[in-house]
């Protein structure tokens, strides 16, 4: 059995070279193991945080905060 190709997640091109391999993110799975995200060594940077990650992450965030100022709405007003 061969082993996937690696594609990078800035350019979505696969990485030939091993060297030039970096582990970026780890995306758990819901009914198994997840997988390893990767980018060429010169994207490292260019690769930016999951959209739909980010969003959830935002809606707990307000959630919790909503909570601790005496259970009400959270909201982003001030």
């Amino acid at each position: 059995m061969t082993a996937s190709p690696r594609i990078c997640r800035h350019c979505d091109e696969p990485i030939a070279d091993p060297k030039d391999v970096v582990e970026v993110a780890y995306e758990g799975g819901v009914s198994g193991p997840g997988r390893a995200i990767y980018a060429h060594r010169d994207h490292v940077r260019l690769v930016e945080p999951d959209p739909v990650l980010v969003s959830v992450l935002a809606r707990v965030s307000l959630r919790q905060a909503g909570r601790e100022d005496g259970g009400g709405q959270a909201s982003l007003s001030t």
